[in-house]
C-alpha cells in the first residue's frame, strides 16, 4: 500500500472511530435541558420554502427534515407517492444508489424517507464537522433536486412493493385497516392506502413518478426543519442550499372535505384465523380543529393510554376478552379518523364488540371522571418533555408545526392547553364529533 493510500486508510479509520464515539455519546447522553422548551425561529428561503429552526449547540450534530405536501392523498395512481419518495434516495446527480450509500456511510450520515396520506418526507442526521457536513448537504441537495428515477431502480422498488402487498394479504390487521379506511372515506383521497394496490403499483411507470415529483416536490410545497449546533446564518445558508435544485412551484389546493357518515355500516372479511380482528371508525377532526385538545385528552382516557385506559381495564383486565384493545385519534389536513380496535377469540367477537360499543356510548354520554381526567393530564404532561428530549424528535415536531400551520409557540403552550381541558369540554367535544350511530365496523375472521 502506497503512503497516500495508507494515509487515506488511516484517516478513514480515524474518522469512523471519531464518528462512532460521538454517536455513542449521543445515545448515552441525557440532554441537560430536556425540560426546557426550545426557541423556534422561522423564515422562508428565497424560492419560497418555509423553514423552522432550533439551535441546539450541546452536540456537534445537525438534524434535517424536509416535508412535502405529497402523500397518498395527492397521488394520481395508488402507490405513486410512496414509490416516488422511496426512489429519491436510489440515485441522484452523478451517483447511483450504492454510491449514495457509500458517501453517507463513510461520514456517519443517516438518511431515511417516509410517506403517509398527508405528507412525504426525508430525514437526515449528520455531524457538523467536515467533511461530514458538506458531504451530507451536497448529497441531500442532489437527492431533492436531481433524482434520477432510472428504469432499473423503478423496477426493483416496484417489485419490492408488490412483494410487500402480497404479504399484506396474509395480515388480517392490514386487511382490516385497509377496509376500514375504504369504507370510511369512499371516494375521498384519504381512502387511498399509502402502499397502493397490486394492480396500480404494477402499472406505475417513470412518467407517473416524474409527474408526481414535478408537481409536488417544489420549493413552495416544502417545509424544512433544522435542529442542531448551527447558528441562524448557517441555517439560512443550509436551507437555501438544499432547496436550490427545486423549482419554485406552488402549494396544491386544499383537499376536499370528508363526507359525513349517515348510518352504521358493517363489513365482514372472511379469514381463517383463531382471533377475530375488529376495527371501528368514522371521520373525526382536522389538525386545526378547536376541539383537538379535549378530544386528545379524552381519547387518552378512553383507549389511547395503553393498559391504564378505560377500554383496556374493562375489556382486557376485568373480562379477559382481548389482550390488545385501543382507540386512536388521527387528525389530518381534512377530517382524519377516530378508530377503535381489538383482537379476540372468534367465539367472543360478538360479546367484545358489544362491550366496546357500550363503553364508547357511555363515555360520549358522560365524559370522564375527575380522577380519570387528573390521571390523564399527569400522564400526558409528565411524558411530554421526554418527547422533545432529542434533536430528531424536535425536528419532527417542527416539521409538523410548519406543515399544519401551528403557531410557533405550540410547544410552549402544549402543557398549559392540556391542563386547561375540563371534563365538560371532553364530553361536549366527543358529543360533537363521535357519533356511535354513524360508525363503520370491520371484522376480519371466519364468517359464520
Amino acid at each position: 500500500m502506497c503512503d497516500y493510500a495508507k494515509a487515506s486508510h488511516l484517516y478513514d479509520l480515524s474518522l469512523r472511530k471519531l464518528i462512532g464515539l460521538i454517536l455513542l455519546a449521543v445515545n448515552l447522553w441525557i440532554i441537560p435541558s430536556a425540560w426546557a422548551i426550545p426557541k423556534i425561529q422561522s423564515w422562508n428561503t428565497p424560492n419560497g420554502t418555509k423553514v423552522l429552526f432550533v439551535s441546539a449547540p450541546e452536540l456537534p450534530m445537525l438534524d434535517v427534515r424536509v416535508v412535502f405536501n405529497a402523500g397518498s392523498a395527492r397521488e394520481a395512481k395508488p402507490g405513486v407517492a410512496l414509490l416516488t419518495n422511496s426512489l429519491l434516495t436510489q440515485g441522484a446527480g452523478q451517483w447511483d444508489v450504492e454510491q449514495i450509500a457509500e458517501r453517507l456511510e463513510a461520514v456517519g450520515v443517516t438518511l431515511s424517507t417516509g410517506s403517509l396520506r398527508d405528507m412525504s418526507w426525508l430525514s437526515l442526521r449528520t455531524l457538523i464537522m467536515q467533511p461530514a457536513l458538506n458531504t451530507a448537504l451536497e448529497t441531500l441537495t442532489a437527492i431533492l433536486g436531481k433524482p434520477l428515477f432510472t428504469a432499473k431502480d423503478l423496477k426493483r422498488l416496484r417489485n419490492t412493493m408488490l412483494v410487500a402487498l402480497n404479504q399484506e394479504e396474509q395480515k388480517p390487521g392490514t386487511m382490516g385497516t385497509r377496509a376500514l379506511y375504504k369504507a370510511i372515506y369512499g371516494n375521498h383521497p384519504y381512502a387511498n392506502y399509502p402502499t397502493g394496490t397490486k394492480e396500480a403499483v404494477a402499472s406505475i411507470n417513470r412518467n407517473d413518478i416524474q409527474a408526481h415529483y414535478n408537481k409536488y416536490y417544489v420549493a413552495k410545497n416544502a417545509i424544512i426543519a433544522l435542529v442542531g449546533a448551527i447558528d441562524r446564518k448557517q441555517a439560512e445558508q443550509i436551507a437555501t442550499q438544499i432547496t436550490s435544485g427545486l423549482t419554485t412551484g406552488a402549494t396544491p389546493p386544499k383537499l376536499p372535505k370528508v363526507p359525513k357518515l349517515d348510518r352504521n355500516q358493517l363489513e365482514l372479511l372472511d379469514f381463517p384465523i383463531t382471533q377475530s380482528h375488529i376495527y371501528i371508525g368514522q371521520p373525526c377532526i382536522t389538525r386545526n380543529d378547536p376541539d383537538y385538545f379535549p378530544l386528545y385528552v379524552g381519547n387518552h382516557i378512553l383507549g389511547g393510554s395503553g393498559l391504564v385506559s378505560l377500554l383496556s381495564k374493562e375489556i382486557r383486565e376485568r373480562r379477559g376478552l382481548s389482550y390488545s384493545v385501543s382507540s386512536a385519534l388521527r387528525p389530518m389536513q381534512q377530517q382524519g379518523p377516530f378508530i377503535m380496535g381489538l383482537q379476540t377469540k372468534n367465539s367472543q367477537a360478538k360479546q367484545a364488540l358489544g362491550l366496546l360499543m357500550q363503553i364508547l356510548q357511555r363515555f360520549v354520554q358522560t365524559g370522564p371522571s375527575a380522577v380519570e381526567l387528573d390521571a390523564a393530564k399527569r400522564n400526558i404532561t409528565g411524558s411530554f418533555p421526554l418527547g422533545i428530549a432529542s434533536n430528531s424528535a424536535i425536528a419532527e415536531y417542527l416539521s409538523m408545526i410548519g406543515f399544519y400551520n401551528y403557531p410557533l409557540d405550540y410547544l410552549d403552550t402544549f402543557i398549559a392547553k392540556i391542563n386547561a381541558v375540563t371534563a365538560e369540554q371532553i364530553k361536549a367535544a366527543f358529543q360533537r364529533h363521535i357519533h356511535p350511530k354513524h360508525l363503520v365496523t370491520v371484522i376480519v375472521g371466519p364468517v359464520q
